[in-house]
C-alpha cells in the first residue's frame, strides 16, 4: 500500500493550520448522514458519523482538547479515504464499522483552549462525568460497544523521542488499566496495533515515534475505557521540523490510522508484541523551540558566555493562531535541544530592556547590535 499516494489523493484541502473550529468542519460533516448527539456547554452541536458495515467496531473521537486540531484534520482525510471507492477502502468498509466524533469540545475549539467552556479538562472527567461533553462521550461508548477506541490528541513541541535528539512527531500509548500498570489481554491488543503502526511510521519518520508515559489515572478517558475491557489507543500528533501548522504531522497520523486498521483487518491479534512496544522510546521533555548557544553578555561589568532558550506561546488573534516567542530558560540546557538552534559564537547580546536575557521577556534582541532577532528568528 502506497500510503503517501493515498494520503495525497484524500487530503481534505479545506482544513489547514492549527485553528480548526466547528464552522470549519460542519460543511464536511453535512456531506454524510450524521447525528447530533447533544450539545456543548455553550449549546454547540456535537456530531456523530458512522461508516461501514463490518463486525469490527472502532470508536474515534478528536478535539477533546479544543486546541488540539491536527488529528481532526487527519480524521477528515481518513473519512475521504473511506469514501474513495477503491478496493482498499471498500474492503475496510465491509469489514469495519466506524463511529466518529470529529469534535468533542467545540467550545474549547472556538476559544482555542484545552478545557471546555466550564474550564474543565474533559480528559480528567471520565469518572465524575460532570460535563455534558463527557456524558455524551460515555453514552456513545456504551451504545456503540466498540472493539477498539482511538483517543486522538496533539502534544506540545517540548517532547522528544527519548534522548535521540529527534522530536516525537507521533506518539502512542496503550493506557494502563490499573495502578500496577499490568498488561492483560485487552491492553495487549492495543499494544499490538501500536507496534504495527510504529513499524510503518519508521519508514517515514525514523526515530521520531515516541511512547507516552503510562502512569495510571482512572480519571482519564483512555485509562477508564481500557479498564472497561476495550482496547484503547492514545494518538498524539507532535512536531516535525518547521511544521508549526502540523501539516506533516497530520499526514503521519493519517498513515498511522490507515496502517493500524489494515493490520487489524489482515492479522490475528497474537498478543506477543510487548517487548517491541517497550522498545519505542518513551517521550521526554528535551526540546525548546529555540536554543541560543555561546551568547556573550555583560553582567555587572563582567563578560560571560551563556546559553538560553525560547518557547512559542500560541495566541488566538482575529481567527488566527500567532506564535509568540518568549525566553523561558537560561543555562541548564544540558541534554536539551532546540527545534531551531543558533550558535552566537560569543557575540554580545543586546536588547531594549536590560541587555541580558530575562525569563518571560519576548525573544526580540540583537547580537553585536547588528544581527537582529524578532520573535525568536534571525531576520
Amino acid at each position: 500500500m502506497n500510503y503517501e499516494t493515498i494520503y495525497q489523493a484524500n487530503k481534505e484541502e479545506k482544513l489547514f493550520g492549527r485553528y480548526i473550529t466547528l464552522k470549519h468542519i460542519e460543511d464536511l460533516i453535512f456531506k454524510y448522514p450524521y447525528q447530533v448527539i447533544g450539545k456543548s456547554v455553550l449549546g454547540k452541536p456535537i456530531y456523530k458519523l458512522e461508516f461501514g458495515t463490518g463486525k469490527t467496531k472502532i470508536f474515534m473521537w478528536s478535539q477533546m482538547h479544543g486546541n488540539e486540531s491536527t488529528t481532526t484534520k487527519a480524521l477528515f482525510d481518513f473519512i475521504n479515504f473511506l469514501h474513495s471507492n477503491t478496493t482498499e477502502s471498500n474492503t475496510i468498509l465491509n469489514n469495519f464499522t466506524f463511529c466518529l466524533l470529529p469534535m468533542l469540545n467545540p467550545d474549547g475549539a472556538e476559544l482555542y483552549t484545552r478545557e471546555n467552556a466550564n474550564k474543565v479538562d474533559l480528559n480528567r472527567d471520565a469518572q465524575n462525568l460532570s460535563q455534558p461533553e463527557s456524558v455524551l462521550l460515555r453514552e456513545v461508548f456504551n451504545d456503540f460497544k466498540p472493539d477498539f477506541c482511538y483517543n486522538l490528541h496533539d502534544q506540545r513541541t517540548i517532547f522528544g523521542a527519548g534522548e535521540t535528539g529527534k522530536p516525537a512527531t507521533v506518539s502512542f500509548l496503550a493506557p494502563a488499566y490499573n495502578d500496577e500498570r499490568e498488561i492483560n489481554e485487552v491492553r495487549s491488543k492495543a499494544i499490538e496495533v501500536i507496534v504495527a503502526m510504529n513499524e510503518t511510521l519508521q519508514q517515514f519518520i525514523p526515530n521520531q515515534v515516541g511512547r507516552f508515559d503510562d502512569s495510571f489515572n482512572i480519571n482519564c478517558i483512555g485509562d477508564t475505557f481500557q479498564s472497561m475491557n476495550v482496547p484503547t489507543i492514545l494518538f498524539e500528533a507532535g512536531h516535525f521540523q518547521g511544521d508549526y501548522d502540523r501539516e506533516f504531522s497530520r499526514k503521519f497520523i493519517f498513515i498511522a490510522l490507515l496502517s493500524g486498521i489494515k493490520y487489524i483487518n489482515e492479522n490475528d491479534i497474537v498478543l506477543n508484541k510487548i517487548q517491541k512496544y517497550l522498545h519505542i522510546p518513551q517521550n521526554k521533555v528535551v526540546f525548546y523551540d529555540f536554543v541560543y548557544k555561546n551568547v556573550k553578555i555583560n553582567y555587572d561589568n563582567l563578560e560571560k558566555s551563556i546559553n538560553f532558550a525560547a518557547q512559542y506561546k500560541e495566541v488566538l488573534s482575529e481567527g488566527k493562531i500567532l506564535f509568540e516567542a518568549y525566553i523561558v530558560q537560561i543555562d541548564d540546557l544540558e541534554k536539551h535541544f532546540g527545534h531551531i538552534e543558533f550558535d552566537a559564537k560569543n557575540k554580545l547580546y543586546h536588547d531594549n530592556v536590560k541587555n541580558i536575557p530575562i525569563i518571560g521577556q519576548k525573544a526580540d534582541f540583537y547580537l553585536e547590535k547588528s544581527i537582529r532577532f524578532v520573535n525568536g528568528l534571525m531576520i
